[in-house]
């Protein structure tokens, strides 16, 4: 979980009018409350992520369930998909030959 670490890190979620939420821990085992705040946020599955307004309410039910879920404002996830997409980038294919090296010199 040390990655998830640093988008929690002082997010300023005050400023953002929307926020990307994602689910990073399981559902099973947890509180019925935080499952229903789950259901009611449509996170559903793990590593899914839902676009919320940032409003009183949203950051009540956030404040909840904030140990299950990573809150990013829209610079933040955007700077992580683009940083996703570049690593996932097809790279120039490796030319290797694989034919016999010329002879410099000949044994007689």
């Amino acid at each position: 979980m040390n990655a998830f670490k640093a988008y929690k890190a002082c997010v300023p979620i005050a400023w953002s009018p929307n926020l990307y939420i994602t689910l990073v821990r399981g559902i099973p085992g947890t509180r019925r409350l935080h499952r229903r705040t789950l259901e009611a946020l449509r996170l559903r599955k793990c590593n899914r992520t839902v676009m919320r307004w940032n409003t009183p309410t949203v950051r009540g039910m956030l404040q909840q369930v904030k140990r299950l879920v990573v809150i990013e404002t829209e610079e933040m996830y955007k700077a992580r998909k683009q940083k996703e997409e570049a690593h996932r980038a097809l790279r120039p294919p490796l030319v290797i030959n694989h034919a016999p090296a010329p002879a410099t010199g000949t044994l007689q």
